[in-house]
């Protein structure tokens, strides 16, 4: 069998050297690395060596029994958790590792949630053990109170009474067994390994990976209770999770085999290109060995191929990946070299590639390229790339909350596009949805109005870019369209019109709503000294946030509650001064909520919906043999369908 098993943690629990530990183990590398001595197996780039963080996820493969093992070592750092979030995609399994010292911090939530929603089966162990503080007991009560209740941990073996134990309270039949001596080890074995499947048992074991206590019998554990079964013989699939660049600028792209087998020189077709599989390596660090053929089950990098994103899944026509990790913060590229930025801005074009969560844009009207963040350490770590990979020396202007927009009311925009020897209408429905719903759509149009082609021409292009909002400009979100009708020429309806008139009828009906200014928000955890209640519940409304009821116990206090990440992006350093370093913050990205700020924020932007150069709410129509451009708050009164 093939298994792909991640390792998972809030920074500094200790993943990397449980991965170098067990690559040794596996005898996949021949001596251990250390992150603090540089030398790290799987944290091989320059920047994650001298920085002692995992930046970048990459993969060890080793051999265990009669299966194939890659493990996947991930970012513990929030700012680059969109990397990890994309290797838990490609998981059969999870390990995450938690400090005895630390505990479960808010990265480690973050880590959970994410496997939840991707349905990863998850393993636990807690780390440290040895260090003065350690406390696995009152990790594991944690565990069972803000993870699961179903964590069962286990000194051993799987088998041990602890798990026959567990298995007999869930199960009439396995109880009987139990109470009469005879639950076999080979059916606890079983019983573990589809209650791990489902999400419904989550295994845990503790140790001390820096001292190599407890790591290989917690694999063999894990080894024990994991299966995988993928389909051979079925066409092939494979998603796509990572993309690099060699040395020489060559692209790699990194997929896992979902059903199939991969040859070389087999052909892909992409939008109408038809591109072949030139190389197929398979990676175990920085190195890597060459094969002529994957099959399912199987992490592996490929050339030859250029169109396929991170998210696409090869073989399949649907690639409408989205990710639940998006940054918060926007800056903008400072250069003065001697190249011109359009220059500049086709090796940020090579970076949006590789990290889609980049979200870099060429501002034309500014001359200027954006890009979108998750905190300031990934703003200079890529400060650091640009100048090892490209020779740019660059820096950014100080980072800026990116803000959202949305409507509070249900309305019917109207667009309309007809100068001379063209023609499109559109009506759409726009109603407000749930928070971090994004966007949808559908239609309710006639085929006898509009055409299978024009329906998904107007669907294509309310998704093809982000949409402008009218307070700020900034993009529209949580909104349902629903495609009312429409209509279109015989013989003059051309490309690009739908998009005008798409466009147009978008602004129009948000011209008639009521619009909405949307930030970021954090969900917060701080644990501290009781004495220290007053000043928490104090700086926490002084940033406009919410809080749940206090939860006190005779020496300390937890508070948790949600604030805007504005006004607290930077907390962190004061809540660590007023408690002399021995508070506990958590902070875990919440979403997108009402704007605490608005008409500051607002202000400030000084947008003039009037200006945009993409977008209008007027309308055009043909009148006399050119054409007229109506206001929007006419349009609707000449639209051609409502007649």
């Amino acid at each position: 069998m093939f298994k792909t098993i991640g390792i998972l943690a809030h920074v500094d629990a200790g993943k990397t050297t449980f991965s170098e530990q067990l690559l040794y183990h596996m005898e996949s590398i021949k001596e251990k690395g250390r992150v603090d001595n540089q030398d790290a197996h799987l944290d091989f780039h320059s920047l994650e060596r001298a920085r002692g963080i995992t930046i970048f996820a990459e993969q060890g493969r080793f051999h265990y029994g009669d299966d194939t093992y890659t493990l996947i070592d991930t970012p513990g750092h929030i700012d680059f958790s969109p990397e990890m979030e994309r290797a838990i995609r490609v998981m059969d399994y999870a390990i995450v590792i938690v400090s005895a010292v630390e505990g479960i911090q808010g990265h480690t939530a973050t880590v959970w949630q994410l496997l939840k929603k991707y349905n990863v089966p998850t393993f636990l162990f807690i780390n440290k053990i040895d260090r003065e503080g350690a406390n696995p007991q009152q990790v594991l009560a944690a565990m069972r109170q803000e993870l699961s209740e179903e964590v069962l941990f286990i000194e051993k073996d799987c088998c041990e009474e602890a798990a026959k134990e567990w298995l007999a309270e869930r199960d009439e039949q396995l109880l009987e067994l139990f109470l009469e001596g005879k639950l076999a080890n080979e059916m606890v074995i079983e019983q573990l390994q589809q209650q791990i499947a489902q999400r419904k048992l989550f295994v845990c074991m503790k140790g001390a990976a820096l001292k190599d206590e407890g790591v290989l019998p917690f694999f063999q554990q894990v080894a024990k209770l994991t299966i995988t079964n993928f389909d051979q013989t079925a066409p092939f699939q494979a998603e796509v999770f990572k993309i690099r660049h060699d040395a020489s600028g060559q692209r790699l792209t990194f997929m896992k085999a979902l059903q199939g087998s991969l040859q070389v020189r087999d052909a892909f077709t992409f939008g109408g290109t038809t591109e072949k599989i030139t190389e197929i390596r398979q990676y175990n660090g920085a190195k890597f060995e060459t094969t002529a053929m994957i099959e399912a089950g199987e992490i592996f990098a490929v050339k030859g191929i250029s169109q396929a994103a991170i998210g696409h899944v090869i073989g399949r026509t649907e690639n409408a990946s989205t990710f639940e990790l998006v940054p918060t913060l926007q800056a903008k590229v400072v250069y003065d070299g001697s190249l011109h930025m359009k220059e500049v801005w086709q090796q940020f074009r090579l970076l949006n590639e590789e990290e889609p969560s980049l979200r870099a844009i060429w501002q034309e009207e500014l001359q200027e390229i954006q890009v979108h963040v998750m905190g300031v350490i990934q703003l200079e770590v890529l400060v650091e790339i640009a100048k090892e990979r490209f020779n740019l020396p660059i820096t950014f202007a100080n980072p800026q909350i990116i803000y959202k927009e949305t409507i509070a009311t249900t309305v019917t925009g109207y667009g309309h596009f007809e100068p001379l020897k063209h023609y499109a209408e559109v009506h759409l429905l726009m109603e407000p949805t749930a928070r971090g719903t994004g966007i949808e759509f559908q239609s309710v149009c006639h085929a006898d109005d509009l055409s299978v082609g024009h329906i998904r021409l107007v669907e294509q292009h309310l998704f093809e870019r982000a949409h402008h909002g009218l307070l700020t400009g900034a993009a529209l979100t949580d909104v349902k369209f629903t495609l009312l009708t429409g209509r279109a020429h015989v013989e003059y309806t051309s490309g690009g019109d739908f998009r005008e008139a798409t466009f147009r009828a978008l602004r129009q009906g948000l011209e008639q709503a009521e619009n909405i200014l949307l930030e970021p928000y954090y969900y917060f955890k701080m644990k501290a000294a009781s004495d220290f209640v007053g000043r928490m519940m104090f700086d926490v409304q002084q940033a406009q946030g919410m809080f749940e009821p206090p939860v006190m116990t005779e020496t300390t206090v937890l508070l948790v509650g949600k604030v805007p990440v504005a006004t607290f992006m930077n907390y962190s350093t004061t809540f660590a001064a007023y408690t002399n370093g021995k508070g506990v913050l958590s902070l875990q990205f919440a979403g997108y909520d009402v704007c605490h700020n608005a008409e500051e924020i607002i202000a400030q932007k000084n947008y003039d919906k009037n200006a945009d150069p993409l977008y209008t709410s007027a309308s055009i129509f043909c009148k006399k043999g050119k054409g007229e451009v109506i206001s929007w708050d006419e349009a609707k009164n000449v639209m051609h369908c409502l007649k």
